[in-house]
Order: C-alpha cells, then sequence, then structure tokens
C-alpha cells in the first residue's frame, strides 16, 4: 500500500514540473480578403511550464495551407510562435485547422482554426476565349 501511494504522488509531482503550452489564441478569422492579399497568421504562444517544451509536429488538413513554427525548446517562461499561410487565390469562404503536437502532457495535440472569404479582385485579366470572331 506504501508503494502505491508513493507512486501516485510521484505521478502527481510531474505535473508540477512540466512543460505547458498556452496560446493567446486559438482561432483567427482573416474577415474579407481579395484574391492574391497576404495570407499569412500568427498564433503566439507561452511556456507556462518549469520545463522545456517542444513541438514536435504542426500537421495540415489540405494544401491549401502552410503552417511554420518554432522548431527549437522554448524555454519555462519564453514564447513561440505558429505561422499559418492561407493562399489567398482561392475564392471563397474557408475555414482551416492545424493540429500543434507538443510535449505538453496535459494538452500535447492542440487545434488552432483560421477561417475567412477572399472575394475575386476587381480587374483582373479574365482568360482569352477560344471564339473565332468574324
Amino acid at each position: 500500500m506504501k508503494k502505491f501511494i508513493l507512486s501516485v504522488l510521484m505521478l502527481g509531482s510531474l505535473h508540477l514540473f512540466a512543460q505547458k503550452i498556452e496560446f493567446e489564441v486559438k482561432e483567427i478569422n482573416y474577415g474579407e480578403l481579395f484574391q492574391g492579399d497576404n495570407g499569412l497568421r500568427i498564433f503566439r504562444f507561452k511556456n507556462t511550464g518549469t520545463a522545456p517544451l517542444i513541438i514536435s509536429e504542426v500537421q495540415k488538413t489540405c494544401g491549401c495551407t502552410s503552417p511554420d513554427y518554432t522548431k527549437t525548446p522554448i524555454m519555462p517562461g519564453e514564447d513561440g510562435e505558429i505561422k499559418v499561410s492561407y493562399d489567398t487565390n482561392r475564392i471563397g469562404q474557408f475555414t482551416k485547422f492545424v493540429t500543434v503536437f507538443s510535449n505538453d502532457p496535459e494538452n500535447n495535440a492542440v487545434q488552432l482554426k483560421i477561417n475567412g472569404n477572399i472575394k475575386p479582385k476587381e480587374n483582373l485579366p479574365t482568360a482569352p476565349t477560344n471564339a473565332i470572331s468574324k
């Protein structure tokens, strides 16, 4: 019984000395943009734990988003960022997700969301027609 209690106490204490990822926001609304506008947005986070935080991977849900992230360990109290670029040449409304995987024992997979609406740019050249004029 003493070993069991000691094991529970030891496991509980591991969380006291762990890394912890906390995002400022988990959703960014682009609002309305025009075709070709800058699609880069940045999610900022902080390691509020007491051990180094490591982002192991950031997965995207489609080819229209490109994530980039802090690849070095984030020390306790330090900040990191996840950059997400959306292809603004895709017209229409969108909602996309990226999932951030880390060594945070309580929150090792965090889903981030971007959404917005891309409108066609005015006066863009149109594709030529195949019709022959007479």
